[in-house]
């Protein structure tokens, strides 16, 4: 574990069921792609020959004129016409997920990453006033102080799991390689987006918690 001052300051007991799981790239690739799939959101929409303006009337009559028959100026054929086979917005992407994959897979990143030490544990992690200065020093600390290459910067992208204070998210809401969840919302997809994972002591605690470890 480290303090804010990237000095380390003992060591942390982690859940082996959590971080000592086994590494199943093909559960947690088909977890990552249910779980952008259900943030999806369709907004494209076209409307149909029944949903556009105008086009009650027949432009002609049926026979005798020499041109090819037409019921409407609002068929799809015709500018200003329907679309047909156009994207609709009550269209649904949602995958289902259980529970039993959607843990597995998260508990196969964490341990990957734990791995690849690629996950900082800090003995308590809590800033009392917002302050973007002091989220960015604790990070430059880790840098020099604790040699973590590129943390909380381009290349370094980091996702800071720690339980909700206010204060600490808001002083990391500016910093644009840093973004904040507390550690019972933490999922595959929010996981892999981010090079390095910060927790606290606390942190696992939630995840016991959640988890019922």
């Amino acid at each position: 574990m480290y303090n804010t001052k990237g000095e380390k300051t003992g060591k942390i007991e982690l859940p082996e069921r959590i971080f000592n799981a086994v590494w199943r790239p093909v559960l947690v690739k088909q977890v990552f792609d249910g779980e952008e799939s259900n943030k999806r959101r369709p907004w494209a929409h076209t409307k149909t020959r029944g949903e556009v303006r105008g086009g009650g009337k027949k432009p002609w009559r049926q026979k005798g004129t020499g041109r090819a028959r037409h019921g409407s100026i609002r068929s799809p054929i015709w500018i200003g016409g329907g679309v047909a086979h156009g994207p609709r917005n009550e269209k649904s992407y949602e995958v289902k997920i259980n529970k039993k994959m959607k843990h597995g897979a998260l508990f196969s990143v964490l341990s990957k990453k734990l791995k690849d030490k690629e996950i900082v544990f800090f003995d308590k992690l809590v800033l009392e006033k917002p302050k973007t200065m002091e989220a960015e020093s604790i990070l430059k600390n880790l840098r020099k102080n604790a040699d973590i290459y590129r943390i909380g910067e381009r290349g370094g992208k980091s996702l800071v799991a720690v339980p909700k204070n206010k204060e600490t998210e808001r002083s990391l809401r500016n910093l644009p390689f840093v973004s904040f969840v507390e550690p019972r919302n933490l999922n595959t997809s929010t996981l892999l987006k981010n090079k390095y994972v910060i927790f606290d002591k606390s942190s696992i605690e939630e995840l016991n918690k959640t988890f019922n470890v």
